[in-house]
């Protein structure tokens, strides 16, 4: 795709994506055709889930923070300052995931972003899923492109003859798409986090449904073969009636078979106390958490590493999803042990100031001279010598 462009990036989505492409961007007319054709009912489940994410995001927004004399005639400060052109990866392989338009586009609007690129796979005929070019409206997204996987991260990487550079990648993808982000963050642009499989850990004891339990289970595990599910609990009594309910429900389930392969990677594990559960997941990290006991904000007080926590026996993963207005972009696969879930700062970057009259570079000039002199950077000295 560097090399080639346009060129390379069509033959990758016919091979990978099956589909033959004339032209990379959805065209506005196409993208208001689209908008249209989403059903009443969809249309207000996205506003409203927009809406939250507003609320939330919007929460978040400091732009400057105040000045501090650090020392007399010395002030500083910071200014958060939007990042200018950003790139957005949507999912749309075995399933559209329209709301991560909204989850990316959102907080990219919030910041002032001046030019949001959207990059997201099409369907054998080369469409766009009409609720993603709904939402992409409701997100104020720029300009919307057909490509998935990792053609997708380096279109939007390097820039082709249609798609511009960009500064900053975010979203979610496969093994293949997580690996294209790390690839290009190396030296050609940045990446919100590893982003790769879903995965989930329910902590849960003889309070929780087992019902609640395994649903929670199987709506990550469906997800994708390569998801990760995981129950901790202290009851085997609990362990074994979740088994149960799994098998009941997954019957239900119309991507059964991506469940099932998922659980082939998942686990139940039964551990002697709460202190061992807190310590297995804290060195777990896992991308969605939940906590499905009596005591859930004792222990929720205590986890260091997770990507985002929910707590209580009606509170779903997939409220998180959608609609409780927080980011599902989550850092899978161990990160959260380090990375942040988006969030409206991931979107800005900070710029110090720092300004010095002629008393306070009297006041903090031998300082200055002191240091650099000692690290034998007589240049940085002279700078302040020639002031004093």
């Amino acid at each position: 795709v560097k090399s080639l462009g346009d060129e390379a990036v069509k033959a990758y989505e016919l091979q990978f994506d099956k589909v033959a492409l004339t032209d990379l961007e959805v065209p506005p007319e196409d993208r208001a055709r689209g908008a249209k054709q989403v059903p009443e009912p969809l249309k207000r489940a996205l506003l409203i889930a927009a809406s939250n994410i507003l609320k939330f995001h919007g929460a978040q927004r400091q732009d400057t923070l105040p000045c501090v004399e650090t020392a007399e005639g010395v002030v500083c400060w910071q200014k958060a300052v939007p990042i200018e052109k950003v790139g957005l990866y949507v999912p749309g392989g075995t399933a559209p995931l329209f709301t991560t338009v909204l989850m990316l586009g959102i907080p990219a609007a919030i910041a002032g972003c001046k030019e949001v690129i959207l990059c997201t796979p099409p369907d054998a005929e080369g469409n766009i899923h009409p609720a993603i070019l709904f939402a992409a409206e409701l997100a104020r997204v720029s300009r919307i492109f057909k490509i998935g996987g990792s053609q997708a991260i380096a279109a939007m990487a390097y820039g082709t003859e249609s798609v511009p550079k960009v500064y900053k990648i975010f979203g979610p993808g496969n093994q293949y798409v997580t690996a294209a982000k790390q690839l290009v963050s190396l030296s050609d642009v940045a990446i919100d986090m590893p982003a790769g499989p879903s995965e989930v850990e329910v902590v849960a004891d003889d309070s929780a449904n087992p019902t609640f339990v395994a649903a929670d289970l199987l709506s990550q595990a469906e997800h994708g073969a390569d998801s990760q599910v995981l129950l901790v609990t202290t009851s085997e009594k609990l362990a074994k009636a979740v088994e149960s309910e799994i098998e009941k429900q997954i019957v239900k389930v119309p991507r059964a078979e991506l469940a099932r392969k998922a659980l082939k990677n998942s686990r139940i594990i039964v551990l002697s106390t709460a202190d061992e559960i807190v310590e297995l997941t804290n060195l777990y990290a896992p991308e969605h958490l939940i906590l499905e006991t009596a005591n859930y904000k004792t222990i929720a007080e205590r986890i260091t590493n997770a990507g985002s926590v929910f707590m209580g026996h009606y509170t779903p993963e997939s409220a998180g999803d959608y609609a409780t207005g927080t980011n599902h972009t989550l850092p899978t696969n161990g990160h959260a042990r380090a990375y942040s879930g988006v969030n409206l700062d991931s979107f800005l970057k900070k710029i110090t100031f720092q300004e010095i009259s002629q008393e306070g570079i009297r006041e903090l000039g031998t300082t200055i001279e002191v240091l650099a002199e000692t690290e034998q950077l007589m240049a940085h000295k002279n700078a302040v010598t020639v002031r004093l």
